[in-house]
């Protein structure tokens, strides 16, 4: 079994404050595959503390200097493909061509793409007598679902490191193993301490510490109507950004006389795809 107990915070592996693990299943089997930590409001603190304390100096990197860590990202991505898709396998209990073509791959896409654009992006327009000029917001905080675990991490991550946030990310709790593995693609890549963290646990203890935090600048949550009206709630006291997209999206409407077990089926198969 494997074994992720540590959370990355500052640019470096550490140990939870309070030890707490989780086992993570393989729903393919539904057996033990993996073991994580549960993180706590402390270590939320500690993480977004880093990236705060990281933002300023982060904020003022060149676009070219970005696009070489994102190019750096892609180029390690690449070289582990395997072992991403893999983890995907995992903790999805996705067969490994589905893992590996539309999972992993979708991942690095959105690493190439935000190096691609990034390279002209204008940062400044003028209109008129007015010039608009784009900021990073600061300290995102980033919440990823289960069923498109490394794609929600590189679509969210990939944009907030170019433009020059800094960010805390909690995986979902249920699939987690290959967040892991972006952390350390990162890390490799040379993204400076503290711009990206990672730290696992459930909504109601990370997620909720991590949406209500007053120095987390921006919220971007994907999952459930439910966990996703929290994250509003928690976000509001402190007027975060907050950008969503939420489930509840996918209505299946069976007439009366309708087979019901082939309108079900087509109906489950065409929401995952």
């Amino acid at each position: 079994m494997r074994e992720y107990t540590q959370f990355y915070i500052n640019g470096e592996w550490v140990e939870p404050v309070t030890p707490k693990t989780l086992e993570v299943l393989d729903p393919s089997t539904e057996e033990p595959c993996a073991m994580i930590s549960l993180g706590t409001e402390a270590d939320i603190d500690r993480a977004v503390a880093a990236a705060k304390a990281a933002f300023d100096t982060f904020s003022q990197t060149s676009v070219e200097e970005r696009v070489g860590m994102l190019e750096r990202m892609a180029e390690i991505f690449q070289r582990r493909i395997g072992e991403i898709a893999e983890a995907i396998r995992l903790e999805m209990g996705a067969p490994i061509k589905l893992a590996s073509t539309a999972q992993a791959y979708a991942g690095l896409g959105h690493i190439t793409e935000a190096a691609k654009i990034l390279k002209s992006y204008a940062f400044t327009e003028d209109l008129g007598p007015h010039r608009v000029v784009k900021e990073p917001i600061g300290v995102c905080g980033l919440i990823t679902p289960w069923n498109w675990p490394l794609n929600q991490v590189s679509c969210k991550v990939a944009p907030a490191l170019a433009v020059g946030c800094t960010m805390v990310l909690k995986p979902s709790e249920i699939a987690p193993l290959s967040a892991y593995l972006y952390a350390e693609i990162m890390d490799e890549a040379g993204v400076p301490a503290g711009v990206f963290n990672l730290v696992n646990g459930d909504g109601p203890t990370v997620g909720e510490a991590l949406s209500r935090h007053p120095d987390v600048d921006m919220m971007s949550f994907t999952g459930s109507t439910r966990a996703g009206s929290l994250v509003a709630q928690n976000a509001a006291p402190t007027v975060k950004r907050v950008t969503q997209e939420l489930g509840g999206k996918s209505p299946n409407i069976i007439l009366e006389d309708a087979d019901l077990e082939a309108a079900v089926t087509r109906g489950v198969m065409h929401m995952y795809n």
